[in-house]
């Protein structure tokens, strides 16, 4: 049976969805999505909420795809304002 580590080093590795392109993505994913989930969310996986937790749960969700989201790009500024004065 894996380990924590190892589970999360086979999802990044062999996830479907190509943005969830690190471990700490992974986790920030899940984390958010256990917070739904702690809050009233209905899991999007067939798996009983009563005999798993909502940190397993949303993991397991993160890893099938389930959990879709966006990257927002933030404008880089430069120090000291505009023109860089």
């Amino acid at each position: 049976m894996p380990t924590g580590m190892e589970e999360i080093d086979n999802a990044v590795d062999g996830t479907e969805s190509p943005e969830v392109d690190s471990k700490y993505r992974l986790i920030i994913l899940a984390a958010k999505r256990s917070k739904q989930l702690q809050r009233g969310a209905q899991p999007r996986i067939d798996i009983d909420p009563q005999k798993h937790k909502p940190t397993r749960i949303a993991l397991e969700e993160v890893i099938r795809g389930r959990v879709h989201f966006s990257i927002k790009e933030e404008e880089i500024k430069s120090p000291g304002g505009v023109g860089g004065q």
